[in-house]
């Protein structure tokens, strides 16, 4: 069967109770070049229009911000499948793809992202606070180039991703070095992809908010990992091997970072997180800053009296807020110096880790 899929604007069945939809769609800001959808509005709703006159059942699937179960879309005479969500979507990028009959497609509307552990569809519902993540032409931009790095432990090159910000190339100064680990499904890519890292980072820099600082982001090695397996399964030691053996020794050598303890932290979102608790734990003697951004928390007894010169634990105000609440007070109260930041009115999604970046890279290498 041959599929053409656009996404579009459509009716949608609405209850007595339900809000009204605004017509103020536009196109998401993910879309590929020249689509026209699938489409956002105001409220958060999103709209498709898929094109498959064989077949016999469409549904979009969205991620943990959008609509359970998904869409169903519905057939016209002229062979679109049409639908709108029924509930608006929370503010942020979101994972989808289409199943139709059975099959999962991704939107050939719509950009793709590495996450879920395949190439999905993505989708932008604007956020009110979105000017710190967007791309401003007023301002210098730093650079994002790809590293390869040969890892003795696994015996293959690693592809790594290094922002350096505006200047650098022009200047002869020595910068501190973050390590921002992705989540579970997810690659290297997906901080200045969906993260949208790099710009965060430039606004910061140009608004007079931060010091420059280089970030570096690597496959985490956790994508064989199994829910429910993860007891099961020792996915530190690889990615700890290798950032320690290679990509550290590598980055300290072909780029100007001061090299040492204080000058180095790692952070990472969700499995990132995990890795980050467990490998800053195991070696504190190589990371003074630690931040979990919805990956877990630090306690005063598993810490051993060691003092890093920051501790960042994140949520989104959807997760559990409470735990982070508790595990800052606990800290504090024992002495750490610790920040918590909760996210207001997100969950497990890249708009609460975008927003916890913005906030801990102000307070990182002060």
């Amino acid at each position: 069967m041959k599929l053409f899929v656009t996404s579009i604007l459509c009716l949608a069945t609405v209850g007595a109770m339900a809000q009204e939809i605004k017509e103020d769609f536009k196109p998401s800001t993910k879309n590929q070049p020249g689509q026209e959808y699938p489409m956002v509005n105001s409220q958060g709703y999103a709209r498709f229009r898929i094109n498959a006159p064989e077949a016999k059942a469409v549904n979009v699937s969205l991620g943990l911000g959008g609509q359970r179960g998904g869409t169903d879309l519905v057939k016209g005479e002229d062979g679109f499948w049409t639908g709108t969500t029924s509930t608006p979507m929370d503010e942020g990028f979101h994972y989808y793809h289409l199943t139709i009959d059975g099959g999962v497609f991704n939107d050939p509307g719509a950009k793709n992202y590495y996450g879920s552990c395949r190439w999905e569809s993505g989708i932008e519902i604007p956020a009110k606070d979105e000017e710190f993540y967007a791309l401003r032409k007023d301002i210098p931009h730093g650079k994002v180039q790809q590293i390869l790095v040969w890892s003795e432990s696994t015996q293959s090159y690693h592809p790594s991703y290094v922002y350096t910000p505006a200047g650098y190339d022009q200047s002869t100064e020595k910068y501190p070095v973050l390590y921002l680990q992705h989540g579970w499904g997810e690659d290297e890519t997906a901080w200045m992809n969906q993260g949208h890292a790099n710009l965060i980072m430039d606004n910061l820099i140009a608004d007079g908010k931060i010091k420059p600082f280089i970030i570096v982001c690597t496959y985490g090695m956790t994508n064989d990992v199994k829910f429910g397996q993860m007891g099961k399964v020792d996915f530190i030691t690889p990615i700890q091997t290798f950032m320690l053996e290679d990509l550290i020794p590598y980055v300290d050598k072909n780029f100007r970072t001061y090299g040492d303890k204080e000058h180095r932290a790692m952070a990472g979102l969700s499995m990132g997180g995990m890795e980050t608790h467990q490998i800053t734990l195991n070696h504190p003697e190589v990371f003074s800053r630690y931040a979990l951004l919805s990956g877990g928390i630090y306690t005063p007894a598993e810490l051993k009296n060691e003092k890093p010169a920051l501790i960042f634990l994140s949520c989104g105000s959807k997760e559990s807020p409470d735990r982070i609440n508790k595990a800052v007070d606990d800290l504090k109260a024992a002495g750490y110096n610790v920040v918590g930041h909760v996210s207001e009115g997100t969950a497990h999604e890249f708009l609460t880790w975008r927003r916890a970046l913005y906030q801990l890279a102000q307070i990182l290498f002060k």
